[in-house]
Formats: structure tokens, C-alpha cells, sequence
């Protein structure tokens, strides 16, 4: 369904630590704007009943039942997009606007 890089994980795990959120899951959200581009937020929170819950690389996500179409497939990364600013990046094949990264 969702799946972390080796880098998001880090980055994560190293955010839950400096908040005291290490108890908890890690949620993602999306929503698709009027422009029809994909809005995503991402933050720390407790499961609730209905959730979808996903373990990557040993972090777990938990994503609302509306959410899961959208989502399924993706991946987070977290990059230097530019020199010493790293990003969360959102890799998401349900996105009309994404374009896969070209193999070398």
C-alpha cells in the first residue's frame, strides 16, 4: 500500500524521538485540490478504529478507510532537494500529475 525509503524512515524515527511521539503512529493524509495536484500532510496521531494501518520498515502508518485509493501505491521519500534542505517527497502513481522518475 504505502511504503517508506530507507531515508524517510530515518528521518521519521529521528522526528518521533525529538516530539516524544515515538508511541505513536505515523498518519498520512492526502486530499486532491480543484487544480486536481494532491495536497498530503503527515504527522504523528493514535489509530482510530476504522483505520487502515501499514508497517514499512518497521514504522507504522495509519491512513483513513477514505484515503486508501488514493494512497495505495506510494512511497515517501526524503531528499536534498536543495544544497543542506531536505524535503518529504511523495511518490504517488494516483497522482495525475506525477511523473515516474526516468531509469538510467
Amino acid at each position: 500500500m504505502i511504503t517508506l525509503s530507507p531515508e524517510a524512515v530515518k528521518q521519521i524515527n529521528y522526528s518521533a524521538k525529538q516530539s516524544n511521539s515515538e508511541n505513536m503512529c505515523l498518519r498520512i493524509a492526502a486530499k486532491v485540490s480543484p487544480d486536481e495536484s494532491i495536497d498530503y500532510g503527515m504527522g504523528f496521531d493514535d489509530a482510530k478504529d476504522d483505520d487502515i494501518h501499514v508497517t514499512s520498515h518497521g514504522v507504522e502508518i495509519v491512513i483513513a478507510p477514505s484515503n486508501a485509493e488514493l494512497l495505495n501505491g506510494m512511497q515517501v521519500d526524503y531528499v536534498e532537494l536543495e544544497p543542506d534542505h531536505f524535503h518529504f517527497i511523495f511518490k504517488n502513481p494516483n497522482d495525475p500529475k506525477y511523473k515516474p522518475p526516468k531509469e538510467q
